[in-house]
């Protein structure tokens, strides 16, 4: 084996050994710091708005209602925005994430390499998604949680910070994008990267308001954790 050869050889096993420590060391990070709590969970007498944690097993959704007296969300989101302009539906679920992962990545199962280098890497741009949904019910990837007014107050600002806007302060819809008949994409501020994901917004969502949230997660299962 040529001396130049083996200089390669180690310099590919050092970077192999450096990519795979820091990964390891990631999700060493993502799973001691989901599991410690923040905040705490209301109970039913001090809540007055009813809102739902709810994952579809990648992407973490805030769910509130459509209406009330503090916020009406079809001046941001319309249902006319979605494939079946379904009014019925009197709850919107809210998320946040990189534009490519979003757009293209609706179960892990669709997950480019491309696509994920560019979310981890600070190299693509973000999306906000909102889908209209009937009152959701709680089971193990859905999660109720009762906010005070002053609480919802908070996540409103929150959600509507997360938002893009054009120069006349409208949201800006994606066309052509939906996961169903009941949802839409719309354009956001921020950058996703490998330390904030859409589960760590949802997490911040939670921190917000007051609510039980893990210290940091980038994945949703630290978020369920605390509710577990």
């Amino acid at each position: 084996m040529s001396d130049a050869f083996r200089k390669v050889a180690k310099g590919a096993a050092y970077v192999g050994g450096g990519v795979v420590g820091a990964l390891a060391l990631y999700l060493a990070a993502a799973v001691g710091l989901s599991a410690v709590p923040v905040g705490r969970r209301n109970s039913p007498e001090t809540g007055e708005i009813e809102a739902y944690i709810l994952s579809n097993g990648v992407h973490t959704d805030v769910v509130v209602p459509v209406r009330t007296d503090q916020m009406d969300w079809t001046q941001l989101v319309s249902y006319s925005d979605t494939p079946a302009m379904d009014t019925t539906r009197s709850y919107v679920g809210f998320g946040w994430g990189d534009k490519g992962f979003y757009l293209n990545t609706p179960t892990w199962a669709e997950l480019k390499p491309s696509t994920a280098v560019k979310a981890m890497f600070w190299l693509s741009t973000t999306a906000m998604h909102a889908t209209f949904h009937h009152e959701p019910q709680p089971g193990p990837d859905c999660v109720k949680v009762l906010l005070t007014r002053a609480e919802y107050a908070r996540l409103i600002a929150f959600i509507k910070k997360s938002f893009d806007y054009d120069t006349r302060g409208r949201t800006e819809l994606i066309r052509g994008y939906s996961y169903g008949q009941h949802d839409a994409f719309y354009e956001a501020t921020r950058t996703y990267n490998l330390f904030y994901t859409c589960n760590t917004w949802a997490n911040d969502a939670l921190k917000v308001s007051g609510q039980k949230a893990a210290l940091w997660t980038p994945f949703d299962f630290g978020i369920f954790w605390q509710y577990r």
